[in-house]
């Protein structure tokens, strides 16, 4: 009985609410840790990724929507869900801001590859280019507020209060490696990766829009084919006398503000890929600035290039609009133009990569997403305008027609595919080499003697291993200093009378084969600017030779240049940042 009621209380002391609530204190401290604890990193990445893939295909449905000019799917829809887009990224960007504010921790770790003063620099003077849109696209709201959504208002405001965020955000923090809250952080990060993608999208599919609707016009006008235009305008007068002016205004802006998304969204990539990684301190350093001289050829080759490239820019636009034996001429000219422009290029490049098989220059193999990613840009981006060439390639070899532009335009498609293929391949090359200085020693290494001096290297002035720590100084230097004299001696009388290609070879030439790398690059600096400036500004022969157009029909043609003129454009530009990060490399 007395056993039994020991059992009953032991029962009832293990059941009693003290020993509960000691229970569920356990198993509430075990989630707490189960969801406080680190997040696989792979996994982190795996589900922002997918949050922010998704957010972009709800964007592109809607666009895709919108381009049919339906009832139901309008313009203000799309740019509502933008714009909430852009006050998530707000909100994120300045909560991490505020945080970084009040933490007392030691500065977080930056990575000096991502997001070089002068990219900074030049995608502030694209933020500028793309206020001033804004500026333009307010007006016009005001000059037709009475009969447009007021969405078309709120747009631009907060588009340009994200724009003068997103610059300081860009200025202060693109550098920071996150370790702390790194789940949460991953979510932001690429949600603005993903949002700027997405008003890149926007940008792209108004600015095509707009060039297709001209080539239709241009077309009924020339009696090609009887196309309808479809531009929805408002249902009232401009208050003002200049909403013409802001709507013909904003096409000419358009083109800096896509590239200033698109780079904006590959900088937050990299920051996106830095967070939670170990740095390497031994490689992670800015690289000293190097002299530039001896430039001559390579910048007066490019101003050259340039200067023609906006000579044919104005005159295709003058002369297309017009007569058709007048197109004709434009587009042969353009065709003959590329031609010369891309067969330097070609030359340039590969004169660059065979200096580079001279040169016994060691490979970076060290991690850098930041170079990692312009590598894997640069052949994502050549993709869109290698499907175009080939499609040229196709047309012109099975066209019925011949006009007087047949072949050289299968000499240019021919040529484009070379070109970026060298390119690329001297591009990434330059990348991953490993920087050298004048004095032998590799980059990111401290001070190196002199390798390829004579007198200081290839002299010993040591005889035998001294041992510093058990040897005075007083007692080292005499008997030292009189061997090193005497080995110089021996060594000059040995010598005196054969002739050393050592210095020759390794020491003036690689300085002047860094001056030639120097000259090729700046001169492809200035071409791919060139060659971005012509069909950002209109120059599409692509739409007006008609060769590809009789072969894949006016929509499907269309599709494949709405989608590859944008890549093409972006790897303009990316070369442009490559070869300038090269530049300052070499």
């Amino acid at each position: 009985m007395v056993e039994h009621s020991g059992l009953d209380i032991m029962c009832m002391n293990k059941y009693s609410p003290g020993a509960s609530t000691d229970t569920e204190k356990k198993l509430f401290t075990r989630l707490k840790v189960s969801l406080t604890k680190r997040y696989p990193q792979k996994n982190a990445e795996t589900l922002s990724a997918q949050y922010g893939a998704n957010l972009l295909l709800i964007g592109v449905s809607v666009m895709l929507a919108l381009a049919q000019h339906g009832t139901v799917v309008r313009e203000e829809h799309l740019l509502t869900f933008i714009t909430v887009l852009m006050l998530v990224q707000l909100a994120w960007m300045l909560c991490y801001m505020i945080r970084r504010e009040r933490e007392r921790s030691p500065l977080p770790e930056r990575d000096a590859h991502a997001g070089t003063s002068w990219i900074r620099g030049g995608l502030t003077m694209l933020a500028l280019l793309s206020l001033i849109m804004d500026a333009f696209r307010i007006g016009y709201f005001v000059g037709y507020h009475s009969c447009i959504s007021a969405v078309l208002g709120v747009y631009p405001i907060i588009h340009a209060l994200h724009t003068i965020s997103q610059v300081h955000f860009l200025w202060f923090h693109i550098k920071d490696v996150i370790k702390k809250y790194e789940t949460f952080e991953r979510f932001g990060v690429i949600h603005a990766v993903f949002t700027n993608l997405l008003l890149w999208c926007n940008g792209v599919m108004s600015e095509a829009e707009h060039f297709l609707n001209n080539h239709r016009r241009r077309l009924t006008a020339l009696g090609h084919a009887n196309h309808t235009t479809v531009e929805v305008e408002p249902q009232c007068n401009c208050s003002t006398s200049v909403c013409s002016m802001f709507s013909t205004s904003l096409y000419y802006l358009y083109p800096f503000n896509i590239e200033y998304h698109i780079f904006v969204s590959a900088m937050l990539f990299v920051m996106w890929k830095n967070i939670g990684r170990t740095l390497d301190h031994h490689t992670n350093h800015k690289r000293p600035s190097t002299r530039s001289s001896g430039l001559l050829l390579g910048p007066v080759l490019g101003l050259l290039a340039l200067a023609s490239s906006i000579t044919v820019l104005v005159v295709y636009l003058i002369h297309v609009e017009k007569s058709v034996q007048t197109r004709e001429a434009a587009v042969s000219m353009f065709y003959c133009y590329g031609v010369v422009m891309l067969v330097c290029m070609c030359g340039a490049s590969g004169t660059g990569l065979l200096i580079y098989r001279m040169e016994d220059w060691p490979m970076d193999t060290g991690q850098n997403p930041s170079r990692a990613l312009d590598s894997d840009l640069l052949l994502g981006s050549s993709l869109g305008s290698w499907l175009m060439s080939w499609c040229s390639v196709v047309a012109v070899g099975a066209s019925q027609s011949s006009p007087s532009y047949r072949w050289t335009c299968l000499a240019y498609s021919l040529l484009l595919v070379l070109e970026k293929c060298i390119q690329n391949l001297f591009i990434v090359e330059s990348l991953y080499r490993m920087r050298t200085d004048p004095a032998g020693g590799e980059e990111g290494s401290g001070s190196v003697p002199e390798i390829f001096s004579v007198a200081s290297s290839m002299v010993p002035p040591y005889d035998g291993i001294v041992n510093r720590a058990y040897e005075t100084q007083d007692k080292r230097c005499g008997p030292l200093e009189n061997e090193a004299h005497e080995n110089r001696q021996v060594y000059s009388r040995k010598c005196s009378g054969v002739t050393l290609p050592v210095e020759n070879s390794l020491n003036v030439t690689p300085g002047r084969k860094r001056q030639v790398l120097k000259n090729i690059t700046i001169f492809l600096f200035m071409c791919n600017i060139s060659l971005w400036l012509l069909p950002a500004f209109g120059c599409r022969p692509q739409y007006d030779n008609h060769l590809e157009q009789e072969m894949f029909g006016f929509s499907a043609w269309s599709t494949v240049l709405n989608v590859a003129i944008p890549l093409n454009l972006f790897y303009r530009m990316h070369s442009v940042a490559s070869l300038f990060e090269v530049f300052r490399k070499v």
